[in-house]
Formats: C-alpha cells, sequence, structure tokens
C-alpha cells in the first residue's frame, strides 16, 4: 500500500489522532510528525497537512523551536469530536452503539457480553420474585454506604479462594466494573497525569480515561503479557500513576499474563511507584483459576475490580472495588458524592445466586459451553484463512488477523450492510496499530451464517 498518497481518510484520521492527544492533555507537547507518521503508519506529509489543518482552526499552537503543543486552554469536554469521525469503525465506542442498536436478526459476534440464552434469566426471576416477596429485605431505602454487607462477605470468601487476602471491610460494591475504575481513577489521578494501558486493550479504557482527562500510553501487549521493555521505558519517560489491565483471560486477546511477566511488572510498579488496576470480569470463566496480580501481591500496589455483568446478567448491575482498607473510606465517600451509593436489590440477588448454589451451576455449564465454541470458532477462522494472535485456554474471545492485509475497520463497515457487527481491531489500539485484527467472541458465533457473512464481506474486497 501506498502511504505517500494523502488522501482525505489518513489526514482526517490523523487529525482525529491529534485532537485525542489534545483533549485528554491540554497543554502538552505533542508527538514530532516523523513520530506521528511512524505511529500512524503513514508518510510525513500527511502528519504535516493534518498539523497544518489544526494550526489554522486554532487547536494546535505552534512554538518557534519547540514543536507542536496542545492548547493550554480548557475545552468543553466531548467524548466525540464532530467532522472528525468519518472513520467510525475507529471510534473505542463504536462497538458499543452497534451492538446496542443491533435488532434481534443481528448476528453479533464483535459485542463482549453472552447471548441472552445462555443466561441464567429464569433463576434470575424466580430470585428476584423471593427476594420481593419478603419482608425482611431492603427493596425500598438506600443501602449501606458500602454496600449490601452479606455479599462483601460473600466475595472476601471467594476472594481468598483464589488467595487474595481480602477482609468485607476491604470491599466496596459498586453497580459496575467501569463505575469501579470510574471511582479509582477519580481517587487516584488528576487531570494531566498518565496512565497505562495495554495495546490493545478493552476499547472502553480510552474513552474512560478520556473522561478523566489524563495522558493515555498504550503498551505494547505480547502473549506474554505487556512487554516490559518498553512498560520501564514508558515509565521513566512519563511518570504513569496507574497501569490498567485486564490479567486474566485479557480483553482483546483472550490470554493470561504469565507468571514471570507478572513478577517482573509488580517490581516495576515498586520501583517507578504506580498502582496496578486489574480489571477480573471474566476471571470465574477459568475452570482453574489463574494468579491475576493480586494474588501476587495482596492490595499492596493492586486494585481489584470485577462484576457479575458478563458472566450472570448485565441488566441487574453488581460490581466490586478490593483494595486496601485505608483507602475504602475515601473511595466511599467519593461514591456517595457522585452517585448516592449503590441499590441493595442487584447486590440481594447476586448474594442469594452465590449462596445457593445457582451461580456455581451455571459456571460448570458455562465453561465447557464457552470451549466448546472456542475450538469451533478457531477452527472456522483458519479455514477463512485469519490468524490466531494466540490461543486463549478459556474465556469468550479471541484475537485474530485478516489474510491478505484486510483492513479490519473497512471489513466492519461493510459488515454492517449484511447486519454482521464485527470488532474492528483499532478500537482496541491507544496506537491504532491493529487495522489487521478482528476481535471475536466465541459464544456469539455459534451461528455458522456468521462465518458465511464474513466469508462474502472479505471476499468482496
Amino acid at each position: 500500500m501506498n502511504t505517500s498518497v494523502k488522501t482525505p481518510s489518513r489526514i482526517q484520521t490523523a487529525m482525529q489522532a491529534i485532537q485525542h492527544r489534545i483533549d485528554v492533555a491540554p497543554g502538552s507537547k505533542l508527538p514530532s510528525i516523523r513520530r506521528l507518521a511512524e505511529l500512524q503508519g503513514v508518510s510525513k506529509s500527511t502528519i504535516v497537512e493534518a498539523y497544518d489543518r489544526l494550526v489554522a482552526e486554532g487547536a494546535v499552537e505552534v512554538k518557534a523551536g519547540s514543536g507542536f503543543f496542545a492548547p493550554a486552554r480548557v475545552r468543553p469536554f466531548r467524548l466525540a469530536e464532530p467532522g472528525l469521525q468519518l472513520d467510525r469503525a475507529v471510534d473505542p465506542l463504536w462497538i458499543m452503539r452497534q451492538s446496542l442498536a443491533g435488532t434481534d436478526s443481528s448476528l453479533r459476534p464483535g459485542c463482549g457480553w453472552l447471548p441472552d440464552d445462555w443466561l441464567p434469566g429464569d433463576v434470575m426471576r424466580r430470585v428476584t420474585r423471593s427476594i420481593m416477596r419478603e419482608g425482611k429485605t431492603n427493596v425500598t431505602a438506600y443501602g449501606n454506604p458500602q454496600g449490601f454487607a452479606p455479599l462483601r462477605d460473600q466475595l472476601a470468601r471467594r476472594l481468598n479462594e483464589r488467595d487474595i487476602a481480602a477482609e468485607p471491610d476491604s470491599i466496596l460494591l459498586t453497580d459496575s466494573a467501569t463505575r469501579a475504575i470510574d471511582l479509582v481513577c477519580r481517587f487516584l489521578l488528576q487531570p494531566g497525569d498518565t496512565v497505562l494501558v495495554d495495546d490493545p486493550c478493552y476499547f472502553n479504557f480510552q474513552p474512560m480515561m478520556q473522561a478523566q482527562r489524563v495522558n493515555v500510553v498504550g503498551i505494547p501487549f505480547t502473549p506474554k503479557g505487556p512487554d516490559l521493555e518498553f512498560f520501564a521505558t514508558a515509565c521513566i519517560e512519563h511518570r504513569p500513576k496507574l497501569y490498567l489491565t485486564t490479567a486474566v483471560l485479557h480483553n482483546p486477546t483472550g490470554i493470561n499474563i504469565s507468571l514471570g511477566t507478572s513478577h517482573r511488572l509488580l517490581k516495576l510498579a515498586e520501583e517507578y511507584d504506580l498502582i496496578l488496576v486489574e480489571d477480573s470480569v471474566y476471571a470465574d470463566l477459568e475452570e482453574r483459576p489463574s494468579p491475576g496480580l493480586a494474588a501476587l501481591d495482596g492490595f499492596e500496589r493492586v486494585i481489584q475490580v470485577g462484576s457479575f455483568s458478563k458472566t450472570l446478567t448485565a441488566a441487574m448491575r453488581c460490581g466490586f472495588i478490593a483494595t486496601r482498607s485505608d483507602w475504602i473510606e475515601g473511595l466511599t465517600d467519593l461514591a456517595l458524592a457522585t452517585g448516592f451509593g449503590v441499590s441493595d436489590l442487584p447486590a440481594q440477588v447476586t448474594y442469594r445466586l452465590l449462596t445457593d448454589g445457582s451461580y456455581r451451576h451455571h459456571l460448570d455449564g458455562l465453561r465447557p459451553r464457552l470451549a466448546r465454541n472456542m475450538a469451533t470458532t478457531i477452527e472456522h477462522l483458519e479455514n477463512l484463512g485469519l490468524t490466531l494472535w494466540a490461543r486463549p485456554d478459556a474465556g469468550m474471545f479471541v484475537w485474530a488477523e485478516l489474510p491478505d492485509g484486510l483492513d479490519s475497520s473497512q471489513i466492519a463497515q461493510r459488515a454492517l450492510e449484511r447486519n454482521l457487527i464485527l470488532a474492528p481491531g483499532n478500537v482496541f489500539s491507544v496506537t491504532r496499530s491493529a487495522n489487521h485484527h478482528l476481535r471475536f467472541n466465541v459464544s456469539q458465533c455459534g451461528d455458522k451464517r456468521m462465518f458465511d457473512e464474513l466469508a462474502e464481506v472479505m471476499k468482496n474486497k
């Protein structure tokens, strides 16, 4: 592909990437023309024109002899900049919008949740009705500021079973893992701070960090976890406050950070004084629990967040933060100030499902079902010419590269015309360097029509 041709989409894509850096770090120095051209995989002349346009619009400042800078003035917060998002496939919220807006007939291999008929809906309804009939349960009033105490007791027990030393008083309930991460970031970060994320990472990490107005630096992700040499260099250059990751059943690649990488990662965190935030939302999908970061470190430098949205229900949301006990009061105050705490009802339903055996039985059926779909999905993808990045041991995600240099954003856009919702690689990549990859949710790949439609989309390139 000739990168010297300055098509409008390339210039606008470069402008969008620059604008993102401006939004998260007002007043910061922007990458040089050479560096940004390398990151974007385009010619220097494309970046020159992108910078020229943004300078003309007043969105970028030029300082003689020093380079390009983001304006220091505070801009009104917007997750999406109008006029710059012609390539909707590279917007980190694109998958969520398309998946939620799809019809009942839509094929959703790109979404991040289980099909409805894989979830225990009948059990959820039965338990909810039972709780509503009981006179002693709270279905009308505000709950405890830290969350429903019996569920916190149960979560502490479950964490200890994974060798994570946790007490009920070191757990704060939230309505989701997303809300948990938001609270942690509000608690520990200031605008302009730097956060490290994997590249690729869960697509929603990027807009979440943008909402915090922090600088995001992507760390190349390998089949063993983050590139530690790059990680150490980023720590020296950027002095980050947090590293945000999914250490177990990583999203989007589906792999676990290796034990050796985890140990060295914790040493780097201690050396450079940063906190590791571990998103554990997929951990229950493993048959044999892997030692995540919190199991190796406790809560010295690790904060674990989680929820039951992926394994149990997305409608009755229940998540948590597990961290050092002296931070819980501050996090609880922040939760009250920004949301008046959480409702007891989802926590009561979740607690009942955890303690009556329903959740365990559900997982006992879910894990082998995912494993079967994983094997079938991989076989179909390889038959279509896609290359597996790594073979996950469990979970719901497969990260695969398209053949013949096909662009996943273009494939995903064309697939929408066939009612097929895909997950293009660049929505997961801070540096937009995953344009030949797709993430597949194996639980949503049980219908052979999905592979037939994908084959047609790939054929009509």
